[in-house]
């Protein structure tokens, strides 16, 4: 099944900088319905409030951070399918491990680029 590149896309970063590196890269790959999160609070309130189907997320957050996002998501009985990307700067293995326990889909290390965006979207979302 294709993935519809016409679904919302939320991503959450502290750093205005990388909201904008995704959001060109995701236009890139063309996903041109994204939308933009500074903080974990205010993401969590506009996925209660519209339907995504993917949320990209940094991990280094304040004052909430995007595992505990990752978390409030999972916990939540209308978000738990979301698919959920964690982004971060750091590939320490007990952080993907903590991330893979509370339920991540995958998981990029910064820098990356269009290319390896796409595998991930794919890996999680499947071939568009």
């Amino acid at each position: 099944m294709a993935v519809d590149k016409d679904m919302r896309v939320l991503i959450v970063d502290d750093y205005k900088t990388m909201l904008r590196i995704i959001s060109n890269l995701l236009k890139q790959i063309g996903f041109n319905n994204v939308d933009e999160a500074s903080d974990g609070a205010s993401a969590l309130q506009m996925l209660r409030e519209a339907d995504y189907g993917l949320v990209i997320s940094d991990w280094n957050m304040e004052p909430m951070t995007g595992l505990q996002l990752l978390k409030e998501v999972r916990a939540d009985d209308t978000l738990k399918a979301t698919p959920f990307i964690m982004v971060t700067a750091e590939s320490k293995t007990e952080n993907v491990v903590a991330a893979k326990q509370a339920g991540v889909n995958n998981y990029i290390v910064k820098p990356f680029n269009a290319e390896t965006l796409k595998r991930k979207l794919t890996a999680v979302l499947g071939d568009f």
